[in-house]
């Protein structure tokens, strides 16, 4: 503090350069900087301390959405393929093979989607939407619509499992339409592989679902005309950038999310992005019960699911499976799946089991024996989590509840649910709680909405990293939080747009001071050189 109070007494206020334009000041009743700068340390009043850090806040906001919404300005620039038709495919696949009749927010992000392909610059959205809400269906007939122009379409999942699952109900949606639906991922090689990649160069395969296989250099399209990425949040920046490149002009790319994001986080991580939201569910799902159980109640839980397998119900029992400490998590895993088998012994009961050590040959094998109703009970780790589908699944036990967090206790929630039955989650732990633990247990018990869900989560574990690099911890701000600073944030989003729909290249001289600042930080997200 003392060494910070000399260093106040050698800066003049005019050594401080402004960077904000004096109309944002006047507008936001902001400070200027030099008195923000001294104030923020040395404030004569309470008040005039909330006015400096407020303007410190406003400004490493600022800055950050001036560089998102530029991004998303260029991107709308660029030139993308126009999908004029709305052809044989989607037509007939829509009026004679819908599954299920649309709700009116899938109808109206379609709506969406077909804007920007018409628009003739290419699609950047992220589609946002809770789990069980029908966003592969949309995806799905997005992709229709690239096909229909005569264009290949492509979509990308986290997981062999979910590829699988993708590529076995989208081929079998489709099959009446006579279109070419492949897989792509690390299992298929050899011959095999040679093949799949020998007709997607030569646009023998109109659809191809996969994993991360498909950025690879091998996969070489013929023409490309739009991309699928399912649960996003799972691929790095670099990787996701890499499928624009699978064509000469950019495909259109919609990214996929069923890990609900607030507002204030979305605005940072996907403001470069058209934002999507599916806010219904389909008609007839029934609200999830969640309950909280001790282990001392273990006994009932197991009635409990006898009486729900008895009904011809099926059940998932979940076991916390950590990086750091994988063979003791991987022991009880398989000391739980034991203790089962002795509370429901053969032949009575049949049960499966799945990890992410086992061979993809083999989590298949399992995975297949549940989905045909043949086992009773699915122990597995958080492999399930994102997009297994088996609407027969009632009754999702998640052991040691306490080692999640609200965004995957939400998703694993997100696995049952999905039939027409009442669907129960049950939330086992310990006696011995930390607060967190409380929070995060009492709100699970409280709501099945996943936006508010992920609100408690934000003001838990921190935004996490801007590039999505990991899921919690600081986002790289020196003074704002995006859980309290919110209202700010908005502020300064809505400033970054309107400045830059009037110049977008910082071209005005009341912007000389944001100009200078970009030229002197060449590491940010946007390199400014280039239009300054």
């Amino acid at each position: 503090l003392k060494l910070i109070n000399q260093l106040l007494q050698t800066i003049k206020k005019e050594d401080i350069a402004e960077m904000l334009p004096v109309y944002l000041l006047e507008q936001y009743r902001l400070v200027d900087k030099a008195t923000a700068t001294l104030f923020i340390h040395q404030p004569p009043t309470i008040q005039d301390q909330v006015n400096a850090i407020r303007r410190m806040k406003f400004e490493e906001l600022f800055i950050l959405q001036l560089q998102l919404v530029r991004l998303r300005l260029l991107r709308t620039k660029e030139v993308g393929i126009v999908f004029d038709q709305l052809g044989k495919f989607f037509n007939e696949f829509y009026h004679q093979y819908l599954p299920f009749e649309l709700t009116g927010a899938q109808k109206r992000v379609l709506k969406e989607i077909r804007k920007d392909t018409l628009s003739g610059s290419q699609m950047n959205r992220l589609l946002q939407g809770d789990v069980g809400s029908g966003k592969t269906i949309v995806a799905l007939l997005s992709m229709l619509m690239g096909v229909d122009n005569g264009f290949q379409a492509a979509m990308m999942a986290p997981t062999e499992i979910l590829a699988q699952q993708h590529f076995t109900g989208i081929r079998e949606m489709l099959s009446p339409l006579g279109l070419e639906v492949e897989i792509l991922t690390g299992s298929v090689k050899g011959k095999k592989r040679k093949e799949v990649l020998a007709r997607i160069a030569n646009s023998e395969i109109d659809i191809l679902i996969g994993t991360h296989a498909l950025i690879e250099p091998t996969v070489v399209f013929k023409n490309l005309g739009i991309v699928v990425i399912d649960e996003q949040h799972r691929f790095g920046v670099q990787q996701r950038a890499q499928l624009r490149t699978k064509s000469v002009i950019p495909p259109h790319i919609l990214v996929m999310t069923a890990t609900p994001i607030p507002r204030s986080l979305a605005m940072v991580f996907y403001g470069d992005l058209d934002y999507s939201v599916i806010d219904e569910l389909p008609p007839g799902r029934k609200p999830i019960k969640t309950l909280h159980k001790r282990d001392a109640n273990r006994l009932a839980v197991y009635g409990f699911m006898r009486d729900e397998i008895a009904k011809g119900r099926q059940i998932y029992v979940v076991y916390p499976l950590i990086e750091e400490s994988e063979k003791s998590d991987l022991a009880s895993l398989m000391e739980g799946y034991e203790s089962l088998i002795q509370s429901f012994p053969r032949p009575q009961y049949h049960i499966s089991v799945l990890h992410g050590k086992m061979k993809p040959e083999l989590k298949e094998i399992e995975m297949q024996q549940f989905i045909k109703h043949n086992t009773h009970i699915m122990v597995a780790t958080t492999v399930i989590e994102v997009g297994v589908n088996v609407p027969n699944a009632s009754v999702m036990v998640i052991e040691n509840s306490e080692r999640f967090g609200l965004s995957q206790l939400h998703q694993l929630r997100g696995r049952v649910g999905r039939g027409a039955e009442q669907s129960f989650c049950i939330l086992m732990t310990g006696d011995k709680l930390s607060n967190d633990s409380k929070v995060r247990i009492k709100t699970m018990c409280e709501t099945n909405d996943g936006f508010k869900v992920s609100e408690v989560d934000l003001d838990l574990r921190g935004p996490g990293n801007i590039e999505g690099t990991q899921q919690s911890g600081d986002i790289q701000l020196k003074i704002s939080n995006l859980a309290l600073d919110k209202a700010i944030l908005e502020e300064a989003r809505n400033a970054a747009v309107k400045l830059l729909e009037q110049d977008p290249d910082l071209a005005n001289p009341q912007h000389i001071g944001l100009r200078n600042y970009f030229r002197m930080h060449a590491s940010f997200i946007i390199d400014w050189s280039q239009v300054l």
